[in-house]
C-alpha cells in the first residue's frame, strides 16, 4: 500500500517507521519538551560530576554562573541529590522528593546510555517547583513530617534525665562525699558502678552523672534487669533481627543499647543479669559494638554504661554466679550510696523536699510536721531508705485531716518500726519530781557513742571489722569517731 504525503509530519515521521528512526527523531523532541516544561535540568557523567545544568536550575538553587559548577561532584552542589545512585545502578528514579534548604522538589532521574547501551551518565529533572501541582500529596506529606518531628521531640524529652546531682538531698558528710564522687565521675567517660541498698537514690545519682557529663544532650535510658523475664533480657538489651525467633516481630527490634547510642545506659540490678548474657555484655563494653539477636551485622556504639546493684557482687563472683572479668569491667568507678540511717541529719531536709513534691503531685497543700513528728521520723531505722520514707509521707498525706501532722498520727503508719519511737510518745509522762528529759539529739549522740565504743571493744580495736559490724563504711566510722572524740582510741 502506497503512503501519501498526509502520512508524513513536519519531522518526517512516517506511519510504520522503524524503531531506530523513531528514537532518533523522538528523543531530542522529548528532551527539548522536558527541558522547556520542567523547572530545572541537570546532567552528570559516569563519575557523578556535573557536565551540564540549565539556567533555570542554576537560578533556583542560587548559582549565579552555571559554568562555575561544571566538573564538581553532584553532592557538592545538591547535597540531597541521588543522581550518583542512578549512575551506579543504571536504574531510573521516576518520581521522588528532593530537599533543598527548606523546600522540597519533585524530581525524576533517568540514566543516560550511548548508542551501544553503555551507561555514560544521568539526567535529573525538577518536575514541579515547590510541588505546587501536587498540593494534596504534599499537604499529607508535610502533615506526616510534622507528626514525625513532634513524636521524635516527645521521645527525646522522655529520654532526657530529669535529675541533677544537686537533687540528692542532704548536707551530711556522707551525702556530701557521694555527691563529690558523682561530680568527679561525670567528667570521666568511664563505666560507673553504683552500690547501695534499695531506695537510696542510685538512679537519681545516675541521672545526675549523665546530666553533668559531656553526654548530657544525648539520651538517658534506664533498664531494670531484674524486672525483665530472663528469656527476654537479650532481646531487650541488644535488639533482634526480623524473625529472629518464633513469635518475634517481622521487623527488626532496636535494643536499649542502640536507643542509648550517644548517651548513657543505666543498668539497674546488674547483679541479676543471667550468666549466659554476661559474656555478651562484656563484649559490648569492651568493643563498643552490638550484634542483635539473630543477626550477623555488628553495629558500632557510643554508649556509657552506669550500672547499679544492691547485692554483694564479690560474693556472686566467688560463687561463680557472676563473671569476674565483667565485674572488673564494671567496677572502674565505684560509688557507694549511703543508706539513710548513716545520714540521719539529712532527714529533716528530705522530709521537707518530699512533702513539697507529694503536694505538687497530688495538687494538695503541703503538710507540716510537728517537732515531735520530725523527732519520731529521725529515730526510725528506715530499712527501705528514702523510698520507705516517701511511702510513709504519702500515706500520711492521704490519712491526714489537717495541715499539721502530729506524731500520734504517724505511729499507726510506722507499725513495728514505731518501737524506736521516743519514750515520751509511748509511755506516760514522768512524774514532776523526775529529772528533766534530755534533748533527743543528745540522747541519740550518747547512744551512737556507746555503740561505737562497744563495736571497737568487740573487734579488739580493728576498725575495718567494727565498720562491718555496725553496717557502715570505714569512712563513716572514722568520721563518727572523730566527731565523738574517739579517734585516738
Amino acid at each position: 500500500m502506497a503512503i501519501s504525503r498526509g502520512d508524513l509530519d513536519q519531522h518526517g515521521l512516517i506511519i510504520g517507521v522503524s524503531p531506530e528512526r523513531f528514537r532518533a527523531v523522538a528523543m531530542p523532541l522529548l528532551f527539548d519538551h522536558l527541558n522547556a516544561q520542567c523547572e530545572g535540568t541537570i546532567a552528570v557523567n559516569r563519575q557523578a560530576r556535573i557536565v551540564w545544568i540549565n539556567d533555570k536550575y542554576a537560578a533556583k538553587v542560587g548559582i549565579a554562573d552555571p559554568r562555575s559548577v561544571l566538573g564538581k561532584e553532584i553532592e557538592e552542589v545538591l547535597p540531597a541529590s541521588k543522581l550518583r545512585e542512578v549512575v551506579e545502578s543504571g536504574q531510573p528514579s521516576m518520581l521522588d522528593l528532593m530537599a533543598f534548604g527548606s523546600e522540597h522538589f519533585v524530581v525524576t532521574r533517568i540514566p543516560l546510555r550511548d548508542e551501544d547501551g553503555t551507561l555514560v551518565g544521568a539526567l535529573g529533572f525538577v518536575l514541579f517547583d515547590r510541588a505546587r501541582h501536587l498540593k494534596p500529596l504534599m499537604a499529607k506529606y508535610n502533615s506526616l513530617q510534622n507528626q514525625l518531628l513532634a513524636t521524635q521531640h516527645e521521645l527525646a524529652k522522655a529520654r532526657r534525665a530529669r535529675y541533677t546531682i544537686a537533687g540528692f538531698i542532704g548536707s551530711s558528710a556522707a551525702a556530701s562525699e557521694v555527691k563529690r564522687q558523682a561530680r568527679r565521675a561525670a567528667q570521666l567517660d568511664a563505666t560507673v558502678l553504683l552500690r547501695g541498698e534499695t531506695g537510696t537514690g542510685k538512679e537519681l545519682l545516675a541521672q545526675g552523672i549523665h546530666n553533668l557529663s559531656p553526654r548530657a544532650n544525648g539520651p538517658f535510658v534506664a533498664v531494670n534487669v531484674a524486672a525483665i523475664p530472663e528469656t527476654l533480657v537479650e532481646a531487650e538489651l541488644f535488639g533482634t533481627a526480623p524473625g529472629a525467633f518464633t513469635g518475634a516481630e517481622r521487623k527488626a527490634r532496636i535494643g536499649k543499647f542502640e536507643v542509648a547510642n550517644g548517651g548513657s545506659l543505666f543498668l539497674d540490678e546488674i547483679g541479676d543479669l543471667p550468666l549466659p548474657l554476661q559474656a555478651k555484655l562484656l563484649r559490648v563494653l569492651q568493643e563498643q559494638e552490638v550484634e542483635p539477636l539473630g543477626s550477623n551485622q555488628v553495629k558500632p556504639l557510643n554508649v556509657r554504661v552506669i550500672a547499679a546493684t544492691h547485692i554483694d557482687l564479690e560474693a556472686k563472683v566467688a560463687a561463680g554466679l557472676f563473671r569476674d572479668d565483667l565485674y572488673y569491667r564494671l567496677n572502674v568507678l565505684a560509688l557507694r550510696v549511703p543508706p539513710l540511717r548513716e545520714r540521719g541529719e539529712d532527714i529533716p531536709a528530705l522530709v521537707e523536699h518530699l512533702l513539697d513534691d507529694i503536694a505538687n503531685r497530688s495538687a494538695q497543700a503541703p503538710m507540716e510536721l510537728s517537732t515531735e513528728s520530725l523527732a519520731l521520723l529521725c529515730a526510725q531505722p528506715w530499712r527501705g531508705n528514702v523510698r520507705e520514707l516517701r511511702n510513709l509521707l504519702e500515706r500520711a498525706q492521704l490519712a491526714g485531716e489537717g495541715p499539721l501532722l502530729e506524731a500520734q498520727q504517724l505511729l499507726p503508719l510506722l507499725g513495728e518500726a514505731s518501737a524506736a519511737a521516743p519514750r515520751s510518745l509511748s509511755e506516760p509522762p514522768a512524774a514532776a519530781d523526775d529529772s528533766s528529759v534530755p534533748a533527743l539529739a543528745d540522747s541519740l549522740a550518747q547512744a551512737e557513742r556507746r555503740a561505737l565504743q562497744q563495736a571497737l571493744a568487740a573487734c579488739a580495736g580493728n576498725r575495718r571489722r567494727a565498720a562491718q559490724e555496725l553496717g557502715i563504711s570505714r569512712a563513716s566510722l572514722y568520721s563518727k569517731l572523730q566527731q565523738h572524740g574517739l579517734s585516738a582510741h
